[in-house]
């Protein structure tokens, strides 16, 4: 499920690397049995060791901590038909820890429960638009849903090992304040105040989530890549070598605000001619003349596949415009390629075709290859979830001190 640790999760500023002492070496040893298992299991401790070259007893000792934090446990011998004698299969476990991941959307608050196997145990939705309303009636809803879930976690066995909440707006170096969510109308909303106090939440923007989320569950995701999601509005996060380029405030990655035509209509965060005004989903239904309902992405997807060519030509459109934002970045910063996630996925057959062909023709290089991710809206919120995941992974002797 998990890279090794040198690939493990990138953190936000303020995370100090482990200190190089005995008890600092113990516990990156700890991390490489995690990552390792979690990776490759099951596996006895000597194919552990082999692994990351380790003598057997030192494993055997790391490993017997983490079997005591309820970390990791034993499945029984080996499968038959190995020479030697058999070893005790090791996998991480499927109770103690879990990940907590949030999503605040302008129509929804979702809530999830990953354990460390990567398995989503619990779940909870609210539909209901949110813009305009002030964070803390929304907040104290989604903080129902997380009580709801971490309940329903607790009843399989499972402990919340920290709350990751992903955000449609720009979210401070601090982890928790939302400095401007124009879809939601928040400005400098202090999340972290807002929020369970026995659960500390990390905050995040949902395109950055989301470009986690294709790095650790996508299917050959390459480590340099643009990832570009949408609900109603358009975000885009950039991974280099596995990491997230956050920029110098944590601001990078504002796709939708990109100006697409200067002289265009106004949008939502003050300028002109934005991305968001021609490929948000708001746009595409007004271009399309398809009245607003629950299952937009679904109604389009609908309405295209059908042969409706008002929405086709809306979507052909709208994937003009994102070719000629995307065009900016890619000549920028010359990714490996751009993956469309969020509900851009369930629209991809229509949006792709003049997508592609606005990068090719404006492109300084060769043409970038444009995937599709399979995670589609699900991406945010599994990825919070999966960051509180590999936190444990990266540090489990945290958790084996509070053990």
């Amino acid at each position: 499920m998990t890279a090794p640790p040198h690939e493990a999760h990138p953190a936000r500023p303020g995370r100090r690397a482990l200190p190089d002492t005995q008890q600092g070496m113990r516990r990156r040893n700890l991390a490489r049995v995690m990552h390792t298992v979690s990776a490759e299991g099951p596996l006895s401790r000597a194919a552990v060791a082999s692994r990351i070259g380790l003598t057997r007893a030192a494993v055997s000792t790391l490993v017997d901590e983490l079997i005591r934090s309820g970390l990791l446990e034993e499945l029984g011998p080996e499968r038959p038909g190995r020479v030697g004698r058999p070893g005790s299969a090791l996998a991480v476990s499927a109770r103690g820890p879990a990940g907590i991941g949030a999503e605040i959307g302008v129509d929804h608050l979702a809530v999830c429960a990953v354990d460390l196997r990567g398995r989503v145990r619990a779940r909870a939705v609210r539909y209901g638009s949110n813009r305009g309303r002030s964070p803390e009636p929304v907040l104290a809803q989604l903080t129902g849903l997380v009580r709801q879930v971490v309940s329903e976690a607790e009843g399989e066995g499972l402990w919340p090992a920290g709350l990751a909440v992903a955000v449609p707006g720009l979210v401070a170096r601090d982890g928790r304040t939302v400095v401007r969510a124009p879809n939601l109308d928040w400005h400098d909303a202090d999340l972290g105040a807002l929020l369970p106090a026995d659960l500390p939440p990390t905050v995040d923007n949902e395109a950055n989530f989301g470009a986690l989320a294709e790095l650790w569950l996508g299917d050959g995701t390459p480590r340099d890549f643009l990832h570009v999601s949408a609900e109603i509005g358009i975000g885009a996060a950039v991974v280099f070598d596995g990491r997230l380029l956050r920029g110098t405030r944590g601001f990078a990655g504002e796709l939708g605000h990109v100006p697409v035509h200067p002289d265009g209509p106004e949008c939502a965060c003050g300028g002109r001619g934005c991305l968001e005004q021609y490929a948000g989903e708001k746009a595409v239904l007004r271009a399309a003349g398809v009245e607003p309902g629950e299952d937009r992405v679904g109604l389009l997807a609908g309405r295209a596949a059908e042969g409706d060519e008002d929405v086709r030509r809306a979507l052909r459109e709208a994937g003009t415009a994102l070719g000629i934002a995307l065009t900016g970045a890619v000549n920028l910063l010359d990714p490996e390629g751009v993956v469309l996630g969020g509900a851009l996925a369930g629209l991809a057959p229509w949006l792709l075709p003049s997508l592609r062909d606005e990068l090719a023709r404006r492109t300084a290089g060769p043409a970038c290859p444009v995937a599709v991710s399979e995670l589609g809206p699900q991406g945010p919120l599994l990825g919070a979830a999966h960051s509180v995941v590999r936190a444990v992974l990266d540090d489990p002797g945290a958790v084996a001190e509070r053990a």
